[in-house]
């Protein structure tokens, strides 16, 4: 009769393993060595979006805690071409507002996570996105997606650790008696998520909406009133909705490289205070929360793109292609992104942009965005049909039709409205 497996193998009698996504961090230094407690061998990971960690620190905790193993993976580049761009040719923003750096990141993330499992012969993945909020969706949906067998452990929605773990004192409490080292306290007012990207702030003081956000707490961007009062002027270059070119109008510093162009906006952006938002929202499980972001460098594309969109495309297809982007959001912020309604709405999007191509001059100024001038081959800006003083090819009298026309249905409204309130005229 064959043995049952023991606690470090699965019932197929398997050695378990497990990649975690792991930041260094209180939650995610416990949950590691919780999972080896609960009999797993733990490979942890690090998908490098920008956040600017010291990867060799995060490797020597990793090890000290009892990972088998410390992965660290640079998708920098990738977060860009394959996640920020496609937001960019869409406008991309949340309820109007939100940028989505933390949810565009994540599909980068669980791809790595996935990977790794693949390479390791890991059978599970594991994280610490808590059961209130919107990244546990996000990761899972993106590893079951790309990964349809993989097992996800989720310490934060299983009662053996959130009944023993009722909130951060007691990690603190676990992390101390298996000294687990943090640079953390427990009076940290804040929670903070950084990527190339953007950073994000949310919980602690923030909770209360009306608690204004410290000045000190902004990390990527200057107080716009302490920017410069010099400002940058900047030219930048689209090719099909994406941006291939910044040129610095002041000190001639051009960028082509995409990480490297990014990189730059930031630190224009963030040189002059762009970029910063403070905002409720509705979470996708159901709740609203308040979160404060930056993004400067994604802040100073969403003007330049747009404006580059508006002179080059078709107005009956930007108003088609305004629901996509709509749509995007919605998809991308719910963690849909590897779906196939979220890969359709990319493709047309993308095809949305075949002739969104020329140059936008920018200037920055004390957190502030402002188009200057634009040009591009592919325009339909006719500047002879236009012009007040050129009549060109258009006859004014034309007019008159177009407009009668179109006050039928005005005119039928009225006159039911009227009727059904016993008034036969506008007067009513």
């Amino acid at each position: 009769m064959a043995e049952p497996p023991s606690k470090k193998q699965n019932k197929d009698g398997e050695t378990k393993i497990v990649v975690l996504a792991y930041s260094g961090g209180l939650d995610t230094s416990c949950i590691l060595l919780w999972l080896i407690e609960q009999g797993y061998e733990v490979v942890a990971f690090t998908a490098d979006v920008g956040q600017d960690d010291d990867f060799e620190e995060i490797r020597k905790k990793a090890i000290k805690v009892g990972a088998k193993k410390y992965v660290v993976k640079d998708v920098r580049k990738a977060f860009v071409v394959d996640n920020i761009w496609p937001a960019v040719q869409a406008n991309c923003l949340y309820e109007d507002r939100y940028q989505m750096g933390t949810a565009l990141a994540r599909p980068q993330i669980a791809k790595g996570l996935v990977e790794c499992a693949l390479a390791e012969g890991a059978q599970y993945i594991s994280h610490g996105a808590t059961g209130k909020g919107n990244d546990q969706v996000r990761l899972e949906l993106s590893s079951y997606a790309l990964h349809p067998t993989i097992e996800i452990i989720a310490p934060w929605k299983m009662p053996e650790f959130y009944n023993r773990f009722l909130g951060r004192n007691d990690l603190f409490e676990y992390a101390k008696a298996k000294n687990i080292e943090l640079s953390i306290t427990l009076k940290q007012p804040w929670s903070m998520d950084a990527n190339l990207m953007h950073i994000s702030y949310e919980s602690g003081i923030l909770e209360d909406p009306m608690v204004e956000a410290p000045d000190d707490m902004y990390l990527m961007t200057v107080d716009p009133k302490k920017a410069p009062e010099q400002s940058d002027r900047i030219e930048i270059e689209f090719s099909k909705g994406v941006p291939i070119k910044v040129k610095n109008l002041g000190d001639g510093t051009e960028k082509t490289d995409p990480l490297e162009l990014y990189q730059y906006l930031n630190k224009i952006g963030g040189k002059h205070g762009v970029g910063r938002s403070d905002i409720v929202e509705n979470r996708f499980i159901g709740m609203k929360s308040r979160g404060v972001y930056e993004c400067p460098g994604g802040a100073i594309l969403l003007v330049a793109h747009l404006d580059i969109e508006n002179i080059t495309m078709d107005k009956a297809v930007r108003r088609i292609k305004q629901g996509l982007s709509l749509r995007f959001s919605e998809q991308v912020y719910e963690g849909f992104w590897y779906s196939p309604e979220c890969e359709f709405t990319r493709h047309c999007i993308d095809r949305s942009q075949d002739n969104v191509e020329g140059v936008v001059i920018l200037e920055i100024y004390k957190g502030n965005v402002m188009v200057k001038a634009r040009s591009s081959k592919s325009s339909l800006y006719n500047e002879e049909l236009v012009s007040m003083v050129v009549k060109g090819d258009y006859e004014p009298v034309d007019a008159l039709g177009f407009i009668k026309v179109n006050a039928v249905r005005l005119k039928e409204y009225r006159r039911i409205r009227g009727a059904e309130k016993g008034q036969g005229d506008a007067s009513s």
